[in-house]
């Protein structure tokens, strides 16, 4: 089985300047090349979780409305609502930016929305971004409003005078020095920036206030900061507050009374009850933190209490709005002072998730309020007593993800960010899809890795942060702790924060694991060898340099929330090769053995990639044992550039397979196709890539999938499926990538259809009782499943037109470069009305040849997909009308399932009602699902019946349709009478007589209504028998009951006699009174054909 095991890089040393880094600015997105073939029917799906959702980084709400607001998400874009809650849709999604920082409404105008991208943390995992982007329609509409290079702002104000005037809080790179940080400031709505107060090249502007009494009135902390592989430093000289009165043409500082030692990061928050009261929670070194409060403008400052919740992840403060020393504190668990910051006590959150980052309270009822936090919404109207979670944002962080074999269906395993190791069903048997009660916890913590037992999916190994790893047993949900330990007298190993976890593919039982050293165990975890010595560098890390000097253990916010470092981070077991194992560090280097770990060789540094960058995957080729693949990750020193490397002779050199990937873009991981070498994966910070010639030219697979870091890919071998770890946005999907194997080969061709993988046939479970989400109301989540189909993957080469859009297309053309555009002529037109629209027709025929379905799709180019839901064509009456989709008890209008086994699909086109065959036949499989308790015994002999049954439904339904025509025409004919020159009573005993025969029919087909009014028994109408033994037999793949077949039998029986009366009715009758109503001259009426002689 694949195991991606991720690894982040580091950076070189060097000089006394060896630790600078080049400002690079962001690249964009490069446009898709025109000759490309499009790939929209290769669209990724979602499967969620939305079990505890994910990090919320800032809210913006509408101040009159505030039932629509926005949700600013670290690493998972913005999301909207118009209905507290109830739902949630992206709004950023096609953005160059997934990771946000802080969103504002403009407060002169709620559609003007001003986001500020990267995330306003400093942790290990934190993403970045590319400046200020401004939405003018509600968030219909974004434009990158520029400071690009700022890569993360913690906030920003718009002036309430003037919507023109902006403020943005630039915290800049927090990787590397230098970048647009600062305050900064557009009197332009963004199209031009000035930096209004700037400190040095590793301080920023983390955090404003503005007077709401005087918009001139600014409060900046300014905050100094650096995080590496291996070491942070929260503070610095940089650090402190700065006050302007004059809308930031001058600035004093404003530090009078806060610790005169190097300060961290400040929270910084004016009371909306009282603006004479302005609070800061302050970071700083020696332990002199604490939480202040000036009453006179920020002239001196009182410190009030040691209360300070650390700058790496927290530091937000929220004044209530009513009560001015009554302020909230976001932290791990959310606090509350009522006394100015004295004291501060927990909030309250029973049954809440903890890791706090945002708090709004509403400000006409301060007992409401909307909170954010790692777990995702949160709201309470009741100040914090009972919380009500928004279980239906899909915004959850996963680090790794892994694939069982689970039959029929596979389940997904994954750990993510501080939301537990968990795991779910790629798809269900349920028509309401995947929901969030389908996934279960394996593991607490943070969860990172986790493997699965390749004979037996039921044992689980699930890992959380620092080397916790437990054997789960999905069956009864028990787990064990596996984690290896030291021997006496040795050492404590070195976890990674995401410590890689390997299955064997040769011994079953075997797993490895890492430290800073290789474990292998051959008893599933229960006792374990140490295979190599410590292969890493074992560097003091706080002998190392960051922010230009090295840094004493005093500093401000020093390695607060750093993970270990000189770890492995990265291992594969070769597959051709049980004694080949690769593993990678986290400071840079390659270890290689060949002798199943007794002896390693060591690769310190390949040619291209800087010194000491993290290993954040390695990969031994399925296909070939020399060749190893490693992707290096470099963003935590500034660098930002994808390093994938490959080797063909195990790991003596290396080749960079980069190739044409976006310079923004990060690498994480790297996988093979199983069939085709030349078919590799890469997951980057911005999204996935594939290369269909071994790495010399790569491709973004886009649809369906956001912009996001996908951090781990796995492939589920038996399906053919690409499934996707993304950090902020759960897990993803891609049924059936092996199309992608053949797109070089059909390029020539106008049309193709792809291989077609053999397709499960069963009739989906209904838990809600109706469709969908049932009466769970908007707010339940659930994740579709794909369709209970055959999917066929095809190419068409080129958009068919017809005659008319290829006449606008021309037109609008000259009209947009200003030259007449002619009328067409007469016969042009006429050949436009004439013309059919082209199409693509699918022919699905059984293994005898006989045609069972036809299906019609839009000639349009590229590689799409249709479904054939193993069903003969309805045979309901046809409509023209879509049916409603407001009625929960409506029944799908399809026919029956044909009977399980071989079939063919060809491709045509029609053109003008020419049809020409283009590709097929292509052979597949129907497979019927097992796991029905009592499944047919006689399965072509319940098809027959189903076939017959369905043939009975169909001339019930159109003697019906007929039945209801001749009663309507009988009522025009009743009308008609009046009209003619003739005596009444020529006509009116014609039209009683036909009106009695065709009630006698209906009574026959649809019951006695008049001895139902008055409780009489009668027999059941053919109606009800027909339809009776149809739905009976309709939600089931089981043999039909003796009752069914009676009732059908006598339903048929019944339906001959009532179906020739009809016939003799319509035929004679009908045709009678209209040729009499005729030759008297009466008025029109529907269905009779008016007889007419010139004179």
């Amino acid at each position: 089985m694949k195991h991606i095991v991720l690894l982040t890089l580091v950076v070189a040393l060097g000089g006394n300047c060896g630790w600078a880094q080049k400002k690079a600015a962001p690249s964009e997105k490069k446009e898709e090349k025109k000759d490309e073939i499009a790939l929209s029917g290769l669209k990724f799906r979602s499967i969620g979780p939305a079990t505890a959702s994910g990090r919320v980084s800032d809210f913006a709400v509408n101040p009159d409305n505030p039932a629509e607001y926005y949700v600013a998400v670290a690493s998972g874009g913005v999301w909207k609502t118009i209905n507290s809650g109830t739902t949630y849709e992206p709004v950023f999604d096609s953005q160059n930016s997934y990771s946000i920082g802080c969103i504002t409404l403009d407060p002169n105008n709620a559609n003007v929305i001003w986001v500020g991208s990267g995330e306003n943390n400093n942790q290990r995992a934190v993403a970045y971004g590319d400046g200020v982007y401004k939405s003018e329609d509600g968030g219909a509409s974004w434009k990158n409003m520029g400071l690009k290079t700022s890569e993360h702002i913690g906030k920003i104000i718009v002036d309430p005078r003037n919507s023109q005037v902006v403020y943005v809080a630039a915290i800049g790179p927090l990787w590397k020095e230098g970048g647009e940080r600062g305050l900064y400031k557009t009197a332009d709505g963004g199209k031009t920036w000035e930096q209004i107060l700037k400190i040095d090249e590793f301080t920023g502007v983390n955090d404003i206030a503005m007077d709401p009494r005087n918009p001139d009135v600014l409060y900046a902390a300014a905050y100094q900061r650096m995080r590496h592989d291996y070491m942070y430093v929260s503070g610095g000289p940089g650090s402190g507050i700065h006050k302007s009165i004059d809308g930031g043409k001058t600035w004093e500082k404003a530090n009078n009374g806060l610790p005169s030692v190097d300060k961290g990061r400040i929270a910084i928050a004016i009371s909306p009850a009282d603006p004479e009261y302005i609070y800061a929670m302050v970071e700083a070194a020696k332990g002199e933190s604490g939480f202040y409060r000036s009453t006179n403008r920020g002239a001196s400052w009182e410190k009030r209490s040691n209360h300070n919740t650390g700058g790496n992840y927290y530091s937000e403060i929220v004044p209530d709005p009513a009560d001015r020393d009554k302020i909230f504190s976001m932290s791990t668990f959310m606090q509350v002072s009522e006394d100015g910051g004295k004291t501060f006590r927990m909030a309250g959150e029973k049954h809440k998730h903890v890791d706090n980052h945002v708090l709004w309270i509403d400000p006409k009822n301060t007992n409401h309020m909307l909170n954010g936090c790692d777990g995702g919404i949160y709201e309470t109207w009741d100040g914090c007593k009972t919380w009500q979670y928004k279980p239906n944002l899909p915004i959850m962080q996963f680090y790794k993800v892994e694939v069982d074999n689970t039959e029929p269906f596979y389940y997904v395993y994954g750990g993510t960010q501080d939301n537990n190791s968990m795991g779910g069903p790629s798809r269900t048997r349920n028509e309401s899809g995947i929901v969030n009660s389908d996934w279960f916890v394996t593991n607490g913590g943070d969860g990172f890795e986790s493997a699965i037992d390749p004979q037996n999916p039921n044992i689980v190994y699930a890992q959380s942060q620092h080397g916790g790893i437990v054997r789960y047993d999905k069956a009864t949900g028990e787990t064990v702790g596996i984690q290896p330990r030291p021997g006496k007298g040795e050492n404590e190993y070195r976890w990674n924060w995401d410590a890689p976890l390997f299955t064997s593919h040769h011994k079953p039982g075997r797993i490895y694991f890492a430290a800073n050293k290789v474990f292998r165990s051959d008893d599933r975890g229960n006792t374990w060898q140490t295979i190599s010595p410590d292969v890493t560098r074992s560097i003091n890390r706080n002998t190392l340099p960051i922010m230009g000097r090295v840094w004493g253990i005093d500093a401000s916010g020093k390695n607060d929330g750093l993970g270990i470092y000189g770890t492995v981070s990265a291992f594969s077991e070769s597959s051709k090769n049980e004694n080949l194992l690769v593993a990678g560090t986290d400071d840079g280097l390659i270890q290689i053995t060949t002798d199943g770990g007794q002896n390693w060789r060591k690769i310190d540094g390949v040619t291209g990639v800087p010194a000491m960058t993290y290993v954040y995957h390695v990969l031994t080729s399925q296909h070939d044992e020399n060749v190893i693949y490693a992707t290096f990750n470099n963003h935590r020193r500034g660098d930002f550039k994808p390093y994938l490397f490959k080797s063909t002779d195990k790991g003596a050199t290396w080749t960079s397979i980069n190739a044409n990937l976006p310079e923004r873009g990060s690498t994480f991981c790297l996988l093979e196709d199983f069939v085709d070498p030349n078919l590799l994966f890469v997951g980057t910070e911005f999204g996935i890539h594939f290369s269909n010639d071994g790495g010399k030219s790569w491709r973004q697979l886009k649809a369906g999938l956001p912009t996001i870091a996908v951090r781990d890919i796995a492939i589920q071998k038996r399906e053919t499926d690409l499934v996707l770890a993304t950090f902020g946005r759960g897990f993803y999907v891609l049924d059936d990538y092996s199309a992608l194997r053949q797109l070089k080969s059909i390029e020539s061709k106008e049309g193709h259809l792809f291989p077609i993988r053999d397709a499960w046939m069963y009739i989906e479970n209904n838990p809600l009782g109706v469709p969908g989400k049932g009466f769970m109301g908007e707010s339940y989540f659930r994740a579709e499943n794909p369709p209970v189909a055959a999917t066929f993957y095809y190419y068409f080469k080129d958009d068919l037109k017809t005659k008319k859009e290829k006449r606008q297309e021309e037109e609008s053309k000259l009209y947009k470069d200003r030259k007449d555009v002619p009328y067409p002529s007469y016969e042009a037109l006429k050949a436009e009305e004439a013309e059919e629209a082209p199409y693509l027709l699918f022919t699905i025929r059984n293994d005898k040849g006989d045609i069972v379905r036809k299906l019609k799709a839009p000639a349009k180019k590229g590689v799409n997909r249709m479904n054939w839901d193993f069903r003969y064509p309805s045979s309901s009456p046809v409509s023209l009308t879509p049916p409603s989709t407001d009625n929960p008890f409506s029944s799908s209008d399809v026919g029956q399932f044909v009977l399980p086994g071989t079939y063919t699909v060809t491709l045509s086109k029609s053109v003008d009602g020419t049809i020409t065959e283009l590709g097929g036949p292509e052979k597949f499989n129907v497979k019927l699902l097992p796991g029905t308790t009592l499944p047919s015994t006689d399965r072509p002999a319940m098809v027959k019946w189903q076939r017959e049954a369905d043939e009975l439904k169909r001339s019930m339904q159109g003697a019906a349709q007929i039945l209801s025509d001749a009663n309507n025409r009988v009522r025009h004919m009743r009308e008609a009478i009046f009209s003619v020159a003739k005596p009444q009573a020529d006509f009116v005993s014609d039209v009683k007589a036909l009106e009695a025969k065709l009630k006698s029919v209906s009574q026959a087909m649809y019951g006695d209504n008049t001895a139902g009014r008055l409780d009489i028994d009668t027999p059941p109408s053919i109606n009800q028998r027909v339809f009776g033994a149809w739905y009976d037999g309709n939600s089931s793949t089981g043999d039909p009951t003796t009752t069914m077949k009676q009732q059908l039998a006598i339903a048929s029986e019944e339906f001959a006699v009532v179906l020739a009366n009809l016939k003799n009715i319509v035929t004679n009758d009908l045709k009678a009174l209209e040729q009499k109503l005729e030759a008297a001259g009466a008025p029109y009426t529907p269905g009779r054909m008016p007889e007419w002689k010139k004179n």
